[in-house]
């Protein structure tokens, strides 16, 4: 299978740092005009998960992306905090958090979480983004403005 590493980049474990990894993740897929509105929800997840729960002082976390034929995303963040490990329970109704993985296991075909080498962590999803639910979607910044204009 033909595999095209898109973006791996380095952000810091911060809120700034997550909403980086979201920006990146739309500018890329739009620069291969490929759907990015669920990746982008995708990313923020996993993204806020490791800079929430997977925060290790003074380390940082990685965003990997990968797109193989198929089309299929793949989508990888790595932390250092290895023995936090996530799981999709639906939080109570009354919660405040504990959603993201709920989200991740909605817009993905496919997650899991692999570990190593020591100390990394890396909670991974795959999307299909050969048949999207409707052909306008995901080809528009949610927040209402593209990041990159291109010629038709």
């Amino acid at each position: 299978m033909n595999q095209e590493t898109c973006l791996v980049a380095t952000l810091p474990s911060t809120p700034r740092g997550a909403r980086a990894a979201r920006a990146l993740t739309v500018t890329q897929l739009a620069e291969h005009r490929l759907p990015f509105e669920d990746a982008a929800q995708v990313v923020a997840e996993l993204a806020a998960n490791a800079v929430t729960h997977g925060r290790v002082p003074g380390r940082n976390f990685r965003l990997a992306l990968r797109i193989t034929d198929g089309p299929t995303l793949r989508i990888e963040v790595s932390d250092t905090r290895r023995e936090f490990t996530p799981s999709a329970v639906p939080a109570g109704p009354e919660a405040e958090s504990g959603r993201g993985l709920v989200l991740v296991a909605a817009f993905a075909a496919r997650w899991g979480i692999d570990h190593g080498p020591v100390p990394l962590k890396t909670v991974w999803a795959e999307m299909d983004l050969g048949s999207p639910i409707s052909p306008d979607r995901g080809f528009h910044d949610p927040v209402g403005r593209s990041p990159v204009m291109h010629d038709a």
